[in-house]
């Protein structure tokens, strides 16, 4: 009979485990969390010091009785959930469901599934970590307060089943400040010129780039200034000023974090950061590999450390060190330079064994899952290998005052770059300096002179996003993808070719919760909030103080915004719209996609329709009126009233003012109106409506 009980929260990972312990281990799975705050209630006695109120999850009730039935058997139990603050607490809440006696329960961790890595936990065997455990309570009850006392007042003035969150609530106001920053841009205009020569000696003309004159740089801003430089040009003549060689080097890049292998996967590999986290937790959990059974391949997914255990680095030394030769091999390891704290307890993310090589393990793995554990292993590799060297040249040709350079770079040296090349690091090598000098004669052949204007911010991708909450310091890496995943499927942002763009409801949502609860959508309280939990981590702070001058203020937030909600009382907003089944006039109701119109007659007559709204513009293709509309996701537009027949669109509102220099349609741009033509470049300031 097992003498010892280890319970992890995972079944995918019981199999592995128990062939690693053997027969004297019984091994178990939790299944995630036992114990939850009730799903009914806020759960947190707010008159008496703040208590949570504990209760089983639903459905675990014959998990718990089949692990208490095993724990009583057992002579020592282990408990050996997720190496970070939840799995600490998972492991808590086990100890208390399962009622363990402090001298026989035993806390482990692994930052990897394998054979070496389970075997020492067990030596390493300690208590619960309590700091770690009241961070994860802390960050549950204020995300409970957050979302139990504000979603409430979203269901009473929107009147559906919305909902607000501490994070989710940031993520949405930064994806809505990005979209009014893209509406309210006004394009600058600014022209290039280039200039092709024949050089003496060679056979490819040689493309240089006008910089400004010999003392300082010059932007080009208009057709007449560019103009004026091409009449300067016209009869000078041109000679190499200055040849200077150089050496770049390319640094190696850091391991994957959390964050980091997100915005890479969803960059190359298109996948969303809920796929990428749903392959790497397989991958850590363990697959099947022939003649080894199954085993862990990379080490635990969610990290924001960009450390590697001394063994492994070791390992992937000697690796490189036989297979691409000593000087390949990194002399120094690269380092995170970062101000914030992070959880280095963990490691970056990693392959276990480097080697296995993506190659070795193709058979065994789907073809997703090859993706993402072929750019895990490319990346550490690449880490521990020597930087990239390119050999550059800078070339300076003067003509009068005026100066154009001109620059190439080989790569001397491809150190890690034999391993891994993302895209930005892809050399443009069309053009050769290879036996320029100041001697060197030139003939001039053409100029290029183009217009441009400025561009817009793009709009975030989830990638985007995911780096910019983590820089901001908003969530932790198991919160990115759950955040995005929610605001997503709550319909206040759709997600169109990788892009995300607000919606209609997530604009009102967005413009309450700003409204009402400015400090729970500031993006600097909630990063602050997040140093707390650190705090509490650390054991500096206790997490019932966090919580304790947490929830008056919101409380006061709350009250004052149900007092303004009941001085407006919200009806449905009556149409002049004719319902075709029963001749009432059909009312404008808030659905899971935005607004909608609908008989007040239900339930006896259901008929609903799509709500356009006119704007009093009439379209600048039929004359017809111009409605605001919605894409399948959510995303609005402006078009005709008469769509299909006409073909108007525009992500911008139009005015009615037509543009004085063109006579093309404007669009309102924050308090601009600018021409729809970019090529005309008009913009005026809007005359303010009188009060």
């Amino acid at each position: 009979m097992a003498k010892n009980l280890v319970i992890v929260e995972s079944p995918a990972k019981v199999k592995t485990i128990k062939k690693f312990l053997g027969t004297n281990y019984e091994v178990l799975a939790s299944q995630g969390h036992v114990r939850d705050l009730p799903k009914s209630q806020l759960g947190i006695d707010v008159e008496h010091d703040y208590e949570p109120k504990y209760i089983t999850i639903r459905g675990k009730g014959d998990i718990l009785a089949k692990l208490r039935k095993e724990a009583k058997k057992a002579e020592r139990v282990y408990l050996a959930t997720d190496p970070d603050r939840e799995g600490e607490a998972i492991a808590w809440h086990l100890s208390k469901a399962l009622k363990l006696e402090d001298e026989k329960m035993y806390r482990i961790t692994f930052n990897e599934i394998t054979k070496a890595a389970v075997k020492e936990s067990i030596k390493k065997a300690r208590e619960i970590d309590m700091a770690l455990v009241d961070a994860q309570q802390a960050r549950r009850m204020l995300d409970r307060m957050v979302g139990y006392r504000i979603s409430p007042i979203l269901w009473a003035k929107v009147k559906r089943g919305l909902s607000a969150g501490r994070v989710q609530s940031v993520a949405l106001r930064l994806v809505a400040d990005r979209e009014e920053e893209i509406n309210s841009f006004i394009p600058e205009e600014y022209w290039t010129l280039e200039a092709d020569f024949q050089a003496e000696g060679m056979k490819k003309p040689l493309r240089a780039k006008f910089y400004g004159t010999k003392s300082k740089k010059i932007s080009v801003k208009s057709k007449k200034e560019m103009d004026d430089i091409l009449a300067d040009l016209k009869d000078a003549s041109y000679q190499v000023s200055d040849v200077k060689p150089g050496e770049r080097v390319k640094r190696a890049p850091l391991p994957f974090t959390t964050s980091t292998l997100q915005q890479e996967a969803s960059k190359t590999l298109n996948f969303s950061t809920q796929k990428t986290m749903r392959l790497a937790q397989q991958l850590y959990e363990g697959v099947d590999i022939k003649g080894n059974g199954t085993v862990g391949i990379i080490t635990y997914l969610r990290t924001d450390s960009t450390r590697i255990s001394e063994e492994a680095v070791k390992a992937s030394k000697e690796y490189i060190c036989s297979v691409y030769g000593e000087k390949y091999v990194s002399s120094n390891s690269p380092v995170k330079k970062n101000g914030k704290k992070i959880q280095d307890a963990h490691e970056a993310i990693r392959p276990t064994d480097i080697s296995r090589t993506p190659a070795a393990m193709k058979e065994s793995l789907t073809r997703d899952q090859f993706r993402l554990y072929q750019l895990i292993w490319k990346r550490f590799a690449a880490s521990q290998m020597s930087d990239a060297v390119y050999e550059t040249v800078s070339v300076k040709i003067d003509a009068g005052e005026y100066r154009f350079t001109v620059s190439a770079s080989h790569l001397a040296f491809d150190g890690f770059m034999s391993v891994y090349v993302q895209e930005e690091d892809k050399e443009d090598s069309s053009q050769s300096l290879k036996g320029i000098t100041k001697e060197t004669k030139l003939t001039w052949k053409a100029f290029d002179s183009k217009q441009h204007f400025t561009q817009p911010p793009a709009h975030f991708t989830e990638a985007a996003l995911v780096k910019t909450l983590e820089e901001l310091g908003i969530g932790r890496p198991s919160t990115y993808a759950p955040t995005i995943t929610t605001i997503i499927a709550r319909r206040y942002v759709s997600k169109e070719n990788k892009n995300l763009y607000l919606t209609e409801l997530g604009e009102v949502v967005n413009h309450m919760m700003k409204q009402a609860f400015p400090s729970i959508v500031a993006a600097d309280f909630t990063a602050n909030l997040e140093g707390l939990l650190d705090c509490v981590e650390e054991g500096t702070v206790s997490w019932k103080t966090v919580v304790e001058n947490f929830y008056p203020d919101l409380e006061d937030a709350v009250q004052a915004a149900e007092k303004e909600l009941e001085q407006v009382k919200i009806e449905d907003e009556a149409t002049d719209v004719i319902c075709e089944e029963c001749g009432r006039n059909m009312v404008i109701k808030y659905g899971p996609h935005g607004r909608f119109l609908a008989c007040p007659g239900f339930p006896e007559c259901r008929n609903t329709k799509p709500y356009l709204e006119k704007i009093g513009v009439p379209c600048p293709k039929c004359g017809k009126e111009v409605v605001l509309r919605k894409t399948k996701k959510g995303r609005k537009f402006f078009g005709c009233e008469n769509n299909p027949e006409c073909d108007f669109m525009s992500w911008q509102k139009p005015s009615k003012e037509k543009c004085p220099e063109c006579g093309g349609y404007l669009l309102e741009k924050g308090n601009k109106l600018v021409c729809a033509n970019e090529t005309c470049g008009y913009v005026t300031v809007k005359e303010k409506k009188e009060q």
